[in-house]
């Protein structure tokens, strides 16, 4: 995992919820925390585009429903500043399931575009994505 060299928002606080937009059978996830989230007592842990998170999957296959997975996020609403200067923000909060915490998809096919930040941040990731924006 390397370092973002944007300025992310973490738009996307604990208990929010997304789709998945990947083939792993997971529809619907709900953030239950960020790994890695260091921050201010009684601040809540929140995550941005790229960001590694525990999910909780509350729709979906029902061998997959109510178990807790690692997940990475793809895309945000939020608005957020690249070092070029340009702002981006997707239509959508969404999110794919991993295989492990090293970052290894656990679906076969992604569903939309996933953010730059992301294909640069996790290898394989960026492996099975058709569009990078």
């Amino acid at each position: 995992m390397k370092a973002l060299k944007g300025k992310v928002v973490r738009s996307m606080p604990s208990q929010a919820k997304m789709i998945s937009c990947d083939n792993s059978g997971a529809k619907m996830l709900k953030l239950v925390s960020v790994k890695g989230h260091k921050t201010r007592k009684g601040r809540i842990p929140a995550t941005g585009v790229g960001g590694m998170f525990l999910a909780s999957v509350k729709k979906g296959k029902l061998d997959m429903r109510k178990t807790v997975v690692p997940a990475i996020l793809v895309r945000q609403r939020k608005e957020y500043r690249r070092p070029s200067g340009i702002r981006i923000k997707f239509e959508d909060n969404a999110a794919i399931v991993l295989k492990d915490e090293k970052g290894n998809p656990k679906g076969t096919i992604f569903k939309g575009p996933i953010a730059k930040e992301v294909a640069e941040r996790w290898p394989a990731v960026a492996k099975v994505a058709k569009t990078v924006i």
